[in-house]
């Protein structure tokens, strides 16, 4: 007989399923995932160190766990809600199933879940904190209501010291915020010469190891936590080489350029939102984890412009210094998973640092 586990939200709202994974309690925030491919990665992604994932799509696991997916060195949520897990699969690359892959890494996870309730549900209230534990009892509210979430997630996910990952092309410093592997795959690709540095990094480490260009990486948890040092680094890398930010480096890079960034009510998780270029009038599907939005109303008076918006609510996904070889987007350029229609903006931050090199 399958266990019972339940799932418990800050509002109180209780939904009974069936344990896999890890035999752990687990708190976090809560999101759900419109992706239909790509559990992997999506489980992998710093950017959501120490949350709760709902994956929409009815049946997960079907094509097990395969170690070339990874984005990070192994799962990065604390929790997994499913309606059904599949209990085979047919993939030749699998080296484990998800219940086994969940197990070794300690993340419970629930199934026989209603997700297409729980997922209007959280549309209704948007973002809250929630458990995943076997016994709903007054125990299991309690600990819930003093669960606090950290401000330290990019602290917790980026890398404590400098590496390389060598390449013969353009030397690249990408600033770790909570790097995923998709955006180093994509360097790879360009053969560039990739030196990864902790958050903390100063203006003399960077400039130290003579960059072509910079990346911002995304990453997990709020912009504003992050020291006003890095702010003010930005503005004046941002003046010396080409700069790229993704996700929570677009976010910086707003602030650093006088921009204002706020919280979503309904964040967006997915590989399927329609994304336009305001220049070109293209439109793509790309690969999103936004928590946080650019205020409309402060671009008005400052260097920057939008270059990209979200067709599905109008929110500001791409800017563009106009001074400056510097730019940044909220979707994922890279291809993993979702879309391989987004990667221009890893094609233009390129081209400029060819320009730079004399190419």
């Amino acid at each position: 007989m399958m266990a019972k586990r339940y799932l418990i939200l800050e509002d109180g709202s209780v939904y009974e399923g069936v344990a896999f994974g890890a035999p752990a309690t687990t708190f976090g925030e809560i999101f759900f995932h419109t992706a239909m491919t790509g559990y992997q990665e999506i489980m992998t992604n710093p950017i959501y160190h120490n949350q709760i994932v709902v994956f929409t799509m009815p049946t997960i696991g079907a094509a097990g766990i395969n170690h070339r997916a990874d984005e990070a060195i192994g799962p990065m949520v604390k929790g997994v809600v499913v309606r059904e897990v599949a209990e085979v699969s047919t993939n030749r690359l699998q080296s484990m199933s998800l219940h086994e892959f969940l197990l070794r890494h300690n993340v419970p996870g629930i199934s026989q879940v209603d997700t297409r309730a729980l997922t209007r549900h959280l549309r209704e209230t948007g973002s809250q904190k929630a458990s995943i534990v076997d016994y709903p009892d007054d125990h299991a509210f309690d600990q819930l209501r003093a669960l606090v979430l950290t401000n330290q997630e990019v602290q917790q996910t980026s890398t404590p010291r400098a590496y390389v990952n060598p390449g013969r092309g353009a030397n690249i410093v990408v600033i770790d915020f909570g790097l995923k592997n998709g955006i180093l795959r994509m360097l790879n690709d360009y053969d560039a010469n990739v030196t990864v540095l902790p958050y903390t990094a100063t203006l003399e480490e960077v400039l130290n190891l003579d960059p072509d260009g910079i990346v911002l990486s995304s990453g997990p948890g709020n912009p504003h936590d992050i020291p006003d040092e890095m702010l003010t680094l930005i503005q004046t890398l941002q003046q010396k080489v080409p700069l790229l930010g993704i996700g929570l480096g677009h976010e910086l890079f707003a602030l650093a350029n006088g921009v204002q960034v706020e919280p979503m009510r309904i964040e967006h998780h997915g590989m399927n939102h329609p994304i336009r270029e305001q220049i070109t009038n293209q439109i793509m599907y790309a690969t999103q984890a936004q928590g946080y939005q650019i205020v409309k109303s402060t671009i008005k008076g400052t260097d920057v412009f939008v270059t990209h918006v979200d067709l599905t609510d109008g929110s500001i996904q791409g800017l563009r210094h106009r001074n400056y070889p510097a730019f940044s987007v909220q979707f994922f350029p890279d291809t993993a998973p979702g879309p391989v229609e987004a990667t221009q903006p890893f094609d233009d931050f390129m081209d400029m640092v060819t320009v730079r090199r004399g190419g």
